[in-house]
């Protein structure tokens, strides 16, 4: 069960009376997100879905200038806080530096969001937390340092960079725990105090709040590289996203284009420029946050990237904590998949080659959850059926086609076509529903690197613009990756859905 602390009577003190008053008097004050000050305008409340109007008067310079009095010192960022409290105050200023707005935010220690992925975090490994803003990211990150300082008795330092994490002032808020808090003068130095805090104190695990910038990025793989655990955030919603950011894209281990041999490009099935992972990820796992009780796991984030890569998508594992606070697996649609499959559009979907009949397949040993999800990645022509009775194909995976049990027998003896699968993951699967097809034209990713490869060389042979099909915002970075591989210039043009890349002779 959540446990949820805010001190929320420590914010509304520091507020003029009148606004004050008529806040305490709010019965949904627990979802209270923020209060806004804006000079000039009647101040707000702010719940999820609802904004509330305070006063009728206008607020006065006055009002400002007495809550300013009463916080923490504004800091280069432009935040100050109360101390000993997880309240955040921001503030907006004229051209002449003079504080005309603030948002008071409010801050919440909530105990028991860890248990989601408590098992993710003992295990040692780099832990990269991604979500929406507003969503939870800090609130979980400040309680992965409590638990790992207090219950697993490791060393902690948390890179406070705006004071977020635990609270304004000297004394840290005890939502950390015994975990050490280093804070950040400035929000362009959290790299050089994430370095610091590797060399000077020798933690076993750093928590960083918000990676932004390649330097950060380049910080936090030289903490990883050192042994060191890693719990941090960033920006972005998905997995996808950092993959697609070129700041950010090294903590999953970065991109590049590389150029396979003939031979190579036809044992592997793809055009010669391709797009490979070019480092080891700086975090092993990452988890995209959906609320305080949803989270979608990727537990190995090389082997999803090196997928997301050749076109295929590997579905997150989702966690869910109930209401008595046990937590339920399940599995989702990636990202990509879902993007690529609104991209494509209903005429597209619907497209399978003329006189391909459906195949009735019969997993064995295979999750029927991810098989479809191979049947809709590929657009593969087939059902999944429930008894061998049925069937014209078979799946199964390598080590029950090894052992041999009856089912398999009776697929053989019936001549029913056994495909086997080295092992039970969506990639795996959808290949050898291609094979099963016996073309890659189920491949929409690879259909679109390899137009625009066609295209790079019609252009250095011709020199003239040649324009791609429509693409979604993901594979039209990956075009426009190959172009730079070969030194052409190229642009996206258009409006969604029906944006596309145009690749050009390069500049002189």
């Amino acid at each position: 069960m959540l446990n949820v602390t805010d001190d929320l009577d420590a914010l509304i003190d520091v507020l003029p009376v009148h606004i004050a008053g008529t806040l305490r008097g709010r019965p949904n004050n627990f979802e209270l997100l923020e209060i806004v000050m804006d000079l000039g305008r009647p101040p707000e409340a702010r719940y999820p879905g609802e904004e509330v109007t305070l006063s009728e008067s206008e607020v006065p310079q006055e009002d400002i200038d007495a809550v300013v009095s009463r916080i923490g010192e504004f800091t280069a960022d432009n935040r100050a806080g109360i101390e000993r409290t997880l309240h955040r105050i921001s503030c907006i200023r004229n051209r002449k530096g003079q504080i005309v707005g603030l948002t008071c935010r409010v801050g919440r220690a909530v105990f028991g969001t860890i248990r989601i992925i408590e098992d993710l975090v003992r295990t040692g490994k780099s832990v990269l937390l991604l979500g929406r803003p507003g969503v939870g990211k800090t609130t979980m990150l400040r309680e992965v340092a409590r638990f790992l300082a207090d219950e697993l008795n490791k060393r902690v330092v948390v890179v406070d960079t705006s004071n977020e994490i635990a609270g304004d002032g000297d004394i840290p808020h005890p939502g950390i725990g015994s975990a050490r808090r280093m804070q950040v003068p400035a929000p362009e130095l959290q790299h050089k105090v994430m370095i610091e805090a590797v060399e000077n104190h020798m933690p076993e695990v750093i928590i960083i709040d918000e990676i932004g910038t390649d330097l950060e990025a380049a910080a936090a793989r030289t903490i990883a590289e050192r042994g060191v655990q890693l719990i941090a955030t960033a920006h972005g919603n998905a997995l996808e996203n950092i993959i697609m950011n070129p700041t950010l894209s090294d903590l999953v281990g970065g991109i590049q284009s590389v150029t396979l041999s003939d031979e190579e490009a036809r044992r592997r099935g793809t055009q010669k420029a391709i797009l490979e992972r070019r480092a080891p990820p700086t975090f092993n796992v990452l988890v995209e946050i959906q609320s305080f009780s949803k989270v979608a796991v990727h537990a190995d984030v090389a082997e999803v990237v090196d997928a997301i890569l050749r076109g295929y998508s590997v579905p997150p594992e989702i966690r869910e904590l109930d209401a008595t606070g046990q937590v339920r697996l399940g599995a989702a649609v990636s990202h990509t998949a879902a993007s690529a499959r609104d991209a494509r559009g209903r005429a597209d979907i619907e497209t399978v080659p003329a006189g391909t009949r459906e195949r009735r397949i019969y997993p064995f040993g295979v999750s029927r959850q991810r098989l479809a999800q191979a049947l809709r990645e590929t657009r593969f022509p087939g059902q999944i059926v429930d008894h061998l009775e049925d069937a014209d194909v078979v799946i199964t995976i390598r080590p029950y086609y090894r052992r041999k049990p009856q089912t398999l027998h009776d697929a053989e003896s019936r001549g029913v076509p056994i495909y086997v699968v080295k092992s039970n993951t969506v990639l795996q699967l959808e290949q050898s529903l291609l094979t099963m097809r016996g073309d890659r034209a189920g491949d929409p990713v690879m259909a679109a690197l390899n137009e625009a490869e066609e295209a790079i060389g019609q252009v250095m042979n011709v020199e003239n613009a040649v324009d791609l099909n429509p693409q979604n915002a993901y594979v039209r970075r990956l075009q426009h990756m190959l172009a730079q591989r070969y030194n052409l210039a190229s642009r996206s043009l258009g409006k969604e859905p029906h944006r596309y890349v145009r690749i050009m002779p390069g500049e002189d």
